[in-house]
């Protein structure tokens, strides 16, 4: 599956309706007719949104016969999962990065204050805050 796929696949669950399609798919096939159930609409309006999905490589139905058991195609969702997880690595490595540095900031304010150095302003006699 090329980058091309995987903005179809994003796109046709960008829908609320097709992620809702897709989540019950999960549990099983279905037919057409059975995904437009809980739907207020027109059953070629659930053919439209089956379509989309279908071109996104998230669905399948085979050929023949009405109905035909619409099927969930997990690879699309594979290309997701992959996607994002290299994503997320690549930020958790960054934030590790960050927390080690402010770590190590810390540590290091905290040996200079053990050392009796101060990092904050300079003492000056006669100012209005030293009373």
């Amino acid at each position: 599956m090329t980058e091309d796929t995987l903005s179809r696949v994003f796109a046709a669950l960008a829908d609320p309706t097709r992620r809702d399609m897709v989540a019950r798919l999960t549990e099983g096939d279905a037919t057409a007719s059975q995904l437009a159930e809980p739907y207020r609409m027109t059953l070629q309006a659930v053919y439209k949104h089956l379509r989309v999905l279908e071109d996104a490589g998230l669905v399948s139905r085979p050929r023949g016969p009405q109905p035909r058991p619409v099927r969930l195609e997990v690879g699309a969702l594979d290309l997701m999962d992959t996607w994002i997880e290299r994503h997320r690595a690549r930020a958790e490595r960054r934030y590790r990065r960050l927390d080690a540095v402010l770590a190590q900031m810390k540590e290091d304010e905290d040996d200079e204050d053990h050392r009796g150095g101060h990092r904050g302003r300079p003492e000056v006699a006669g100012h209005p805050d030293d009373a």
